[in-house]
């Protein structure tokens, strides 16, 4: 079998790999360069939704579906109204991404989708092996997660699990300018569990019961927390499901990107691109793409300046103590949510905060066992 061979090679059609193609096919640098984007999956179905914000516009806002410039977060103890301005909070389909970004490389003589599952890089002989084919390239971009973080007992490991419910509901139930980002009201017992709600009209939204904890669940606790929460909650007895959703999120101090070589970078949740505090995704791998984009340009290792040390760290401590203490989440998310601005909170996530700003959000979460966890996660 004769390998095909291009310039760069990404290994994966998700989130990472269609943004890094999208980011090569409007720079003229890369215009001359054959690129190829290879899956096992032609990514053809709705199979997530990723949510974000930014201010004012986006590159991303012909395909969202909904944004807000308002949203609450709710605890036991706690009804908070977030005013997100400049800030808006958008929500964005998987399937919609893909479509957009399909059409936009479907003329790009220079890029080629392969439907194949990559098995092996041989980085010596710069060939990556798959089920299908053998494909030669001067560097590989890949989106595949090192599984042994599962078994590494140096990292921290807490999951974001989900299920949600897109429902229609007979009567007039939602406020469809205001997402809900955490109520607490019903909650598993010793854990960090809340409900997520994005209405999309006022008798229509995706609601989602979310986990942050050490621990899977079987599928029966969400129906039974979202049904739950629905009955007693929005008080709704008559409603369609019209549509749900699964998903795992690893939320962990583990160092994914050790895995990237001179001729292999890792991309994605695979390259520790994921914020491990909240599992959220979108704008980072944006503003990864940016750097790695620029780095290339000016003649530096694709990977150079891609992580911010001191951010992960302060996930790294927050990690270990919903990972020793899950029963604090509710707790130390409203102390989150209630000493600091929305737009101080944005900044701190999106790691644009000098070190005093988040010396302040972290002395706002104080807990005797974030100074356990310090220590813990210093040596």
């Amino acid at each position: 079998m004769v390998p095909q061979k291009f310039d760069y090679i990404i290994i994966g059609s998700g989130l990472a790999g269609l943004q890094l193609a999208y980011a090569f096919s409007l720079d003229p640098y890369f215009e001359n360069l054959k690129i190829a984007i290879i899956d096992p999956s032609s990514k053809k179905t709705n199979d997530k939704t990723w949510c974000f914000w930014e201010k004012g516009l986006g590159q991303w806002d012909e395909v969202i579906t909904r944004s807000w410039n308002q949203g609450e977060f709710i605890s036991t103890k706690a009804h908070i109204n977030l005013e997100l301005s400049p800030y808006a909070y958008k929500m964005l389909r998987s399937i919609d991404f893909y479509n957009f970004i399909r059409a936009a490389l479907k003329d790009k003589t220079n890029i080629d989708f392969i439907i194949d599952e990559i098995q092996e890089i041989e980085e010596s002989k710069l060939i990556a092996l798959g089920k299908k084919g053998k494909y030669i390239a001067t560097h590989f971009f890949d989106s595949r997660i090192d599984s042994d973080y599962l078994v590494d007992e140096n990292s921290t490991k807490i999951f974001q699990h989900f299920k949600g419910f897109h429902i229609k509901t007979k009567a007039s139930v939602f406020d469809k300018s205001t997402f809900t980002m955490m109520d607490f009201r019903i909650k598993f017992p010793d854990s960090t569990s809340f409900t997520y709600i994005l209405p999309l009209n006022d008798s229509e939204a995706l609601i989602e019961y979310t986990f942050f904890t050490p621990f899977l669940t079987e599928e029966s606790i969400y129906d039974k927390y979202l049904n739950t929460y629905i009955k007693d909650v929005l008080k709704v007895d008559e409603y369609e499901i019209i549509g749900t959703e699964n998903g795992v999120i690893p939320m962990t101090d583990y160092n994914f990107h050790k895995a990237s070589s001179p001729k292999v970078t890792k991309i994605g949740t695979a390259g520790s691109w994921v914020k491990g505090s909240t599992g959220y995704s979108f704008k980072h791998t944006e503003k990864k793409v940016a750097q790695l984009i620029q780095n290339i340009k000016t003649g530096k290792d694709p990977k150079n300046n891609l992580l911010n040390n001191r951010s992960r760290w302060y996930d790294a401590i927050f990690l270990d103590v919903l990972n020793r203490h899950n029963e604090l989440g509710e707790e130390l998310f409203t102390k989150f949510y209630s000493k600091n601005s929305p737009q101080e909170i944005f900044r701190y996530l999106d790691e644009e905060t000098n070190l005093t700003e988040e010396l302040k959000i972290m002395f706002s979460l104080y807990d005797p066992e974030f100074v356990r966890s310090f220590f813990r996660k210093l040596f």
